[in-house]
Parts: C-alpha cells; structure tokens; sequence
C-alpha cells in the first residue's frame, strides 16, 4: 500500500463536506482514542510557550477570565474570535473562567483583555 502524503489529506479534506469531517473525526476518535481537535487546541499553547522561552520570556501574558459577566453572548463571540475555539470550548471558558489565550505577546494580552472588558467581562493579566 503506498504511503498518502499529508498534501494529498488536506487536498481530499478541502472537497469534503463540515458534516463529513465531523464524521472522520468521530472516526479517528473511536479508532485511535484521541480527539484530534484536543490535540491541536493543545498544541497553540504549547507554541506559544515556546515561543515566550526563545524571547527570554519577556514581555508575555496570560490573559485570564474571572466573570463573563452579564452579557456572556459577547464574551463568548470574543473567545472566539480570539481563540479560534468552537462554541461549546469557548461557551465553557466563559461559564468557568480560566485561561483565554496563553504566552502571547504583552500588546495582543492588552488588546484581549480590552475587547473581553467592552463585552462586559472581568479579566486579569498574568
């Protein structure tokens, strides 16, 4: 059997349908015992705190949910936008609290944390 590229996936992805690759990650999910969209939400933080260590680690944040406050809908659209999160994994940071976006540059943490206060949540900067 010859080996498929990782092109060639991405080629036969882009022709299918969302419904159809929800359905392959349901498959990949039940055969291998891994979520693939777990990996690569992990992965992004992973990045950036790699990212933060070859700047010395100067100059990064954390931006941290405290409350969503009363217009939740908001802050949830904020995630993400931000985040590029699906609803029920940003709807549960909103609900929950907790880390929104981690190791990013001290500007962009600014810039989050000032879009998450317009939508009416409480947020803090670590």
């Amino acid at each position: 059997m010859a080996k498929i590229e990782n092109k060639d996936i991405i080629e036969a992805l882009k022709e299918k349908t969302i419904l159809e690759v929800k359905e392959l990650v349901d498959m990949m999910k039940e055969e291998f015992g891994v979520d693939p969209s777990a990996v690569a939400v992990a992965a992004a933080p992973a990045a950036g705190a790699a990212e933060a260590e070859d700047n010395g680690g100067s100059g990064v944040k954390t931006v941290v949910l405290k409350d969503a406050g009363a217009q939740k809908l908001q802050v949830i659209k904020v995630i993400r936008d931000a985040t590029g999160l699906g609803l029920k994994e940003a709807k549960d940071i909103a609900d929950a609290g907790g880390n929104v976006k981690e190791g990013i540059p001290a500007a962009e943490a600014d810039e989050l944390k000032a879009k998450l206060e317009e939508a009416g949540a409480t947020v803090e900067l670590a």
